[in-house]
């Protein structure tokens, strides 16, 4: 394990990897903070071009533009009430109305400093429970991993908001989608067509491209003009906003706690860890009435819990690939693509990937928030007021043609517009993009350990109840699955 940290170390701190760290939380902060393009749809666009890079470098980029979008997200939500990404929402709630009594740059500043801390914290837990992840992860044999997915499946009745039937039957689609060319483990050809062209199956990274960003793109041509239909004038305190929250730093500590744990919840996510850490700064307050009407403390809850969800959420990711919200969905493409497989080889052969993964994290949180989000703080608010008539066409091109540098194949940009215009429909008739994505990602995970699960059992299904782990799997597969009756009989 040291000496996987300390390869980690060598990588992360030279020249080239930190230019491609602060490339990514500038890119991510861009991102975050115009309405409408927010940072699956930006991580998407960039997932295509990350193919020049090694694949430790790529996952980087795409973790650090992760991060920085969801500090990004809290410029929009304080200075217009547009939150850029939906774990920014609850900010919206103290942060304009701060900004609408002459304290914009104090909001953003709280935002800036609560965010830094929260991502502190949250890395500081990843590094101190990376050994027991490590010893827990390596338990895992294939019909285990098997169960996993079968898990991560299950959890579309959690992410899946409203009808579960909806959900489940999106999410059947996804599966379908990773059933077309080559079987994984046997040299059988499926639902090709005949064509040659889709021999190699359909690609995730074009499906993850028509997705968010064309299926977006498609929703924003409905709007006219800039984005921000007000102006906020940039005044306040930087001074102020960050001496508030070095005073504060059991609401930091809470919050971020708060973050990192639900965030490590699949399914949950920054958006849930947004909403129930401002609602316990309320609670906790004693004066739950001050809170919509400019408290900071209920900007510094909310910032700090969504950074430390970022956190949170690659525990998850990077032990056992089930994606807990569309930027991880997107995280885990980036894996996919680069041929590095989520689970016990990120904790045992390629460790030093994982510490790579945190330390960049680490600078980013450390240095590049606070210099960013505190240097050009009065240089943001041009972000939200950018014309969706040079937004638009710019990311569908950058869409087509990165997708195209991929494979060169015609089918992988047929994909990105298909799937762009399904996404679009999935959008309006409310069906859980996340939940197609957790079909098409866990797949084939799903086959590949089944197919091997029944090889070493010799066609037998027992295997499955061999152990202690594999029951444990069922009965949590059940209550997921189970639980929203659950809560109904309850209520």
């Amino acid at each position: 394990m040291y000496g996987a940290f300390t390869e980690a170390v060598q990588f992360v701190l030279t020249v080239e990897t930190l230019l491609w760290i602060l490339a990514g939380f500038c890119f991510g902060v861009m991102l975050g903070a115009t309405p409408g393009v927010g940072t699956a749809v930006g991580m998407a666009l960039v997932l295509p071009l990350t193919v020049f890079l090694d694949g430790t470098t790529a996952i980087i980029l795409l973790t650090c533009i992760y991060m920085g979008g969801m500090y990004g997200g809290s410029v929009s939500a304080i200075l217009i009430n547009v939150p850029g990404t939906a774990g920014s929402a609850a900010t919206t709630f103290d942060g304009y109305p701060m900004s609408r009594n002459g304290q914009a740059v104090t909001a953003l500043s709280i935002s800036a400093a609560s965010s830094a801390f929260g991502g502190i914290i949250s890395i500081i837990v990843l590094f101190l429970i990376t050994p027991f992840i490590i010893e827990f992860v390596l338990l895992f044999n294939s019909p285990d991993l098997f169960l996993v997915a079968l898990l991560g499946l299950a959890m579309i009745t959690v992410v899946a908001r409203g009808s579960i039937v909806k959900g489940l039957t999106i999410g059947m689609f996804g599966l379908l989608f990773t059933t077309v060319g080559v079987s994984p483990n046997a040299p059988d050809v499926r639902y090709n067509f005949g064509s040659l062209a889709l021999y190699d199956g359909l690609d995730i990274v074009a499906a993850l491209l028509g997705l968010f960003a064309i299926s977006e793109m498609i929703k924003l041509a409905a709007e006219r003009g800039g984005i921000a239909k007000t102006t906020t004038e940039l005044s306040g305190s930087i001074t102020e906003g960050i001496r508030f929250t070095i005073t504060h730093p059991r609401a930091v500590v809470k919050s971020s706690f708060i973050g990192t744990i639900i965030g490590a919840l699949p399914g949950a996510g920054s958006s849930m860890a947004n909403f129930v850490s401002y609602s316990e700064a309320m609670r906790s307050s004693g004066m739950a009435n001050t809170f919509g009407s400019g408290d900071e403390r209920g900007v510094l809850a909310s910032e700090a819990s969504n950074n430390s969800a970022v956190g949170g959420s690659l525990i998850p990711t990077l032990s056992f690939g089930i994606p807990g919200s569309a930027s991880t969905a997107i995280l885990l493409g980036g894996f996919l693509m680069h041929g590095l497989n989520p689970g016990p080889s990120l904790f045992g052969s390629n460790l030093d990937i994982t510490f790579s993964i945190y330390l960049a994290v680490a600078i980013g949180v450390i240095v590049l928030i606070p210099v960013i989000g505190l240097l050009v703080i009065t240089q943001l608010g041009h972000l939200t007021k950018i014309n969706t008539d040079y937004i638009i066409p710019l990311i569908v091109v950058l869409s087509i043609t990165g997708i195209y540098t991929v494979n060169i194949s015609w089918v992988d940009v047929l994909t990105v517009f298909l799937l762009g215009i399904g996404g679009y429909f999935m959008r309006k008739y409310d069906f859980s993009i996340v939940a197609f994505l957790l079909g098409v990602i866990l797949g084939r995970m799903a086959e590949e350990n089944l197919f091997r699960s029944l090889q070493v059992s010799g066609g037998s299904y027992d295997i499955f109840v061999e152990s202690p782990l594999s029951i444990v799997l069922i009965i949590m597969i059940f209550l997921i699955v189970l639980s929203p009756y659950l809560m109904k009989l309850r209520e």
